[in-house]
């Protein structure tokens, strides 16, 4: 799997994760959070159980705004870590190899 690698400074992450935080407090984002749907595996959750996912990671050039956050759960979350959507597919599709 090929590794797209983006020179991100401290400053500029930190900057995202600010503008990140704004967001989660917006009505739009809690209307996300309402719909209780995992961007990425489509699994059913309450509000509470949905955390922000950045599509593209904040470390790897992604920017903390609408049109790249999306509702996910822990462990979605937990396991794309800093995978961009591609590295993600892959990774889907290797794990459930792993399971047949």
């Amino acid at each position: 799997m090929d590794n797209f690698i983006i020179e991100v400074s401290e400053q500029d992450v930190k900057r995202e994760r600010d503008k990140s935080r704004e967001l989660r407090r917006s009505r739009w984002w809690q209307n996300r959070l309402a719909l209780g749907r995992c961007h990425w595996c489509g699994g059913a959750f309450p509000p509470d159980e949905l955390t922000m996912d950045h599509i593209i990671p904040l470390a790897r050039g992604g920017k903390g705004s609408r049109n790249n956050v999306v509702p996910a759960c822990k462990e979605c979350n937990s396991r794309k870590k800093y995978l961009l959507p591609m590295e993600w597919d892959d990774y889907v599709r290797q794990f459930e190899k792993q399971e047949q």
